[in-house]
């Protein structure tokens, strides 16, 4: 496969969130009492008691990265790109597609010589393709008449932009930071005493398509199974970013091996899928051939720390594929502090993800709306790093990777269980945080990995 050009990506947003600092502990008891006795339940789950730990003299470096201001940096880079086209949905959010570029799904897929006829008419050339579909440039023609060219041929089932997806990122084991009492986020979510119930199986794997993964890291070199690089189409995902590394650790960094940090779960694998470049975005085309890759070899578990404003037929294309082969999806639902619905997130069949703070609030930059299902740590948020580092990030991108460690260590403990099932008991086995029941800001709640567990044992 040709290897894409940084202008032909198309703006997949990973929402990254820092912080730092202790959370929520408790049951899932809600509806069962009143507004002020719930203020001071939330304000205890921020102020754990960690047991099991021991305190140590010697410090992690964990790098302070401004995730937000890097997210900036990526809309300005994109806005200033005469090969890119802006969207401006309201003064907060925006989406991207690549000019003079198309994704076109046939009904059925015309011989060689009909497609390279098509190539000629539009002046272009074919750039990739996937099953079905295949991703048409041309030199002369804009991204409108394109897409007008081929809707108007009747074996074609779609045509739209190569849109591109950002990062959503803002930026008791006896591993170093847990013990310094540094991981909040794994004592907010009654991580340690799901733990109890199980640890995770390595047969259940968790796809991160993300920039791929440092495939050097200390922490997580042995959590690896075999991964792709789409933009490469090799098998070599090494992050050249450092967000799909972030994501991984929060899933999966290994546990109990007294380095820096621990994972939502101890023993599932992650699969690296590297669809987004060293900028932090990917186009559609190659979000959706990560989605295939994956479900093709065995991933039980997708987590998309990614997302973008624009509705695309491409991409719930493989989120349709992915779920009817009963994988659980899970996506960030974006870092603009808007209603604005975010895709993969707000698609029906994917698992939709806000972050808060440890103060029991809405994270400030975490978008919010009818789509949100739950809720999970977000802010300053620490774990491994690209150049075998450590760093605390916050976004929805840091959020969403809790959740999809939760479905893997609910698939462990029982898998015969649907995706359907794991999202649903996701759901009802969450804290319920805001207004009483489901609400616009948490949706059903912060998850909660010991009544998650319980239930899935249950099921």
């Amino acid at each position: 496969m040709t290897k894409i050009p940084k202008s032909l990506l198309f703006t997949v947003s990973i929402f990254i969130f820092l912080s730092i600092g202790l959370l929520f502990l408790g049951k899932n008891t809600r509806n069962e009492e009143n507004q002020g006795n719930k203020t001071a339940a939330v304000k205890n789950r921020l102020n754990p008691s960690i047991t099991r730990v021991q305190n140590v003299e010697n410090e992690k470096k964990v790098l302070q990265i401004n995730s937000l201001s890097m997210g900036q940096t990526i809309k300005n880079q994109l806005r200033n790109d005469p090969s890119v086209f802006l969207i401006k949905h309201n003064e907060k959010t925006e989406s991207h597609y690549i000019k003079k570029e198309v994704n076109v799904t046939f009904k059925t897929l015309p011989p060689t010589e009909e497609l390279e006829s098509m190539a000629r008419e539009i002046n272009g050339k074919i750039i990739k393709n996937l099953n079905s579909t295949i991703v048409f440039r041309s030199n002369k023609l804009t991204t409108k008449e394109l897409i007008e060219y081929f809707n108007r041929q009747a074996i074609v089932e779609f045509a739209e932009p190569n849109y591109l997806y950002l990062q959503n990122q803002i930026e008791l084991p006896n591993d170093l930071l847990y013990r310094e009492q540094y991981q909040w986020n794994l004592s907010a979510i009654q991580a340690e005493a799901g733990w109890d119930i199980t640890k995770g199986d390595e047969h259940i794997i968790i796809a991160v398509i993300d920039t791929g993964v440092d495939l050097d890291h200390p922490d997580l070199r042995r959590r690896l199974t075999n991964g792709y690089n789409v933009l490469l189409n090799n098998d070599f995902p090494d992050d050249d970013n450092g967000h799909g590394t972030h994501v991984s650790g929060i899933i999966a960094s290994e546990t109990n091996n007294q380095e820096g940090l621990a994972g939502v779960t101890w023993y599932n694998k992650i699969m690296p899928i590297k669809a987004m470049n060293a900028e932090g975005y990917g186009t559609t085309f190659d979000i959706a051939k990560g989605i295939f890759w994956a479900v093709d070899h065995g991933a039980d578990v997708i987590n998309m720390s990614l997302g973008n404003y624009q509705y695309s037929s491409l991409l719930k294309e493989a989120i349709d594929y992915a779920y009817n082969k009963n994988v659980v999806l899970i996506a960030a639902a974006g870092n603009e502090n808007t209603m604005q619905p975010s895709y993969p997130a707000a698609f029906p069949k994917v698992l939709s993800v806000a972050a808060v703070s440890y103060t029991g609030q809405r994270a400030p930059f975490s978008n919010y709306g009818d789509y949100i299902d739950v809720s999970a740590p977000g802010v300053q948020i620490p774990s491994t790093y690209f150049n075998q580092q450590y760093a605390s990030l916050s976004g929805t991108s840091m959020a969403s990777p809790h959740v999809a460690g939760l479905a893997g260590l609910m698939l462990s403990a029982n898998p015969n269980l649907t995706n359907k099932e794991v999202i649903d008991i996701i759901k009802n086995s969450a804290y319920d945080l805001g207004i009483p029941g489901t609400d616009n800001d948490f949706g059903s709640g912060l998850i909660n990995v010991k009544n998650g567990l319980e239930a899935a044992q249950n099921q």
